[in-house]
């Protein structure tokens, strides 16, 4: 039963009553803890995890860690939600909302009402693309890996651009290769070689998804100057942000100007787990959705603030991650110590290995560094092959960097945040040595 006086540190205590696990997670106050002074970078951070102390993990890229004092945050509001699930949806919930908006969007340099949540970036870049109105030999363009028959568009989207194009009015989705290691300026002129060879149709469109920062290989493309060449050609730019946010310092949407921007706050913002005028619904359609035909505004913002009963404290708590990275030092701080980690022991790793980084010059290199597994160039990349490396380095050695197959060589993708790039190395070096016995 709600009490509007109730405290919730009371709740909290129920809380690790009815979940003793929660003791062992040692959860803390928040308030107390920001009165002090960060610890520093590196392993003495990791207090303020709820890693298992004895896994070492370089692969923040994929999943994001939530740190103790936004899981506390998480905590209690579910604790409020449950307390009184009417007057939180109804009253609560909407401004708490707004308030993680107007946040994220002075993050990224846009407007308060071009900014909406979604469950995650592919849920976001599957909105968008459904939204277009495709018509025949309408063009999607995504960055293509041939070497591999692996597009370094991520797997997800890759698979909703061919999806899109199975099915009626069957526009057409082509590919642009690019083979890692290249440059910026490679980059940016084998997309334009790319848009010559695929110019637009009379009266069709072009809609290109750009990846800001590619999954795999981990690195980051010039996406700014290729949405500008999109704009210079009326093409719609569609850019797959998975891995900027929190990555990416000092985003500016207005500058950037992309159609369309998505991004992930669980992977390097800490949290849990723009064009407005072609989206018609959200997916799923909300009871907010007005017939394009029937709208005397805009319907943007309204349709993705319910979308149906889910877990909002995922969503909410974002403001309380941005809280936690602002007492550690701030955007640049934090990525700064992450990007010269990433430089340093990205190099530290290849010489353990004996191979190379596969971005000597740094170009390509935020806090995410892929360098060369002296794996044999003669095993190619198979489900077989992927579950005994999961295997041996979560199962038997309770570490991971992901590894991937491109260009023809084998890599692994580091994240930089501890400095635990030597001890990878030496589990490497164990698991390369018992992979051609396997």
């Amino acid at each position: 039963m709600y009490n509007g006086s109730c405290d919730l540190r009371l709740l909290r205590d129920a809380f690790i009553t009815w979940f003793p696990e929660a003791r062992r997670m040692q959860l803390l106050n928040r308030n107390d803890l920001y009165q002090q002074e960060p610890p520093p970078f590196g392993k003495a951070l990791l207090a303020h995890y709820a890693l298992d102390s004895e896994y070492i993990n370089l692969n923040n890229g994929s999943y994001g860690t939530t740190p103790r004092p936004v899981l506390e945050a998480i905590n209690e509001l579910t604790l409020l939600v449950e307390s009184n699930p009417d007057r939180f949806h109804r009253l609560l919930y909407q401004p708490k909302l707004v308030d993680v908006r107007a946040k994220l969007a002075a993050l990224i340099g846009a407007k308060t009402d071009e900014v909406v949540l979604v469950p995650n970036a592919s849920m976001g870049l599957n909105t968008v693309l459904r939204n277009f109105e495709w018509n025949k030999g309408m063009s999607s363009s995504h960055v293509l890996k041939l070497s591999s028959k692996v597009s370094t568009t991520y797997g997800s989207i890759s698979r909703t651009i061919q999806n899109i194009s199975n099915v009626p009015p069957f526009p057409s989705a082509c590919s642009i290769t690019l083979n890692f290691p290249m440059s910026h300026s490679e980059v940016i002129q084998t997309f334009k070689e790319h848009l010559k060879i695929h110019p637009a149709a009379p009266n069709k469109k072009r809609v290109a998804v750009i990846d800001s920062i590619v999954s795999n290989p981990g690195v980051l493309l010039p996406w700014k100057e290729m949405v500008k060449v999109c704009r210079e050609e009326s093409i719609w730019s569609v850019v797959d942000a998975a891995h900027s946010i929190g990555q990416e310092v000092d985003l500016n949407m207005e500058e950037a100007k992309p159609d369309f921007f998505v991004s992930n706050c669980h992977k390097w913002l800490s949290a849990k787990r723009s064009n407005q005028h072609i989206i018609k619904t959200s997916l799923p359609t909300s009871h907010t959705y007005i017939p394009p035909a029937d709208r005397t505004g805009p319907n943007f913002v309204e349709q993705f603030e319910w979308n149906g009963t889910i877990d909002f404290t995922h969503y909410l708590t974002v403001a309380d991650a941005l809280e936690f990275r602002n007492w550690l030092g701030g955007e640049h701080k934090i990525n700064s110590y992450c990007h010269e980690l990433a430089l340093k022991g990205g190099q530290r790793l290849a010489e353990i290995l004996g191979t190379r980084v596969m971005d000597p010059n740094g170009e390509l290199t935020l806090n995410m560094v892929n360098v060369e597994l002296p794996i044999p160039a003669s095993i190619v990349w198979s489900k077989e092959i992927d579950a005994v490396l999961k295997r041996k380095l979560l199962e038997e050695r309770k570490a991971y960097s992901p590894p991937f197959y491109h260009n023809k060589a084998w890599w692994t993708r580091c994240s930089a945040q501890v400095e635990d790039f030597e001890k990878i190395g030496e589990i490497w070096l164990e698991i390369c040595d018992e992979l051609p016995q396997e």
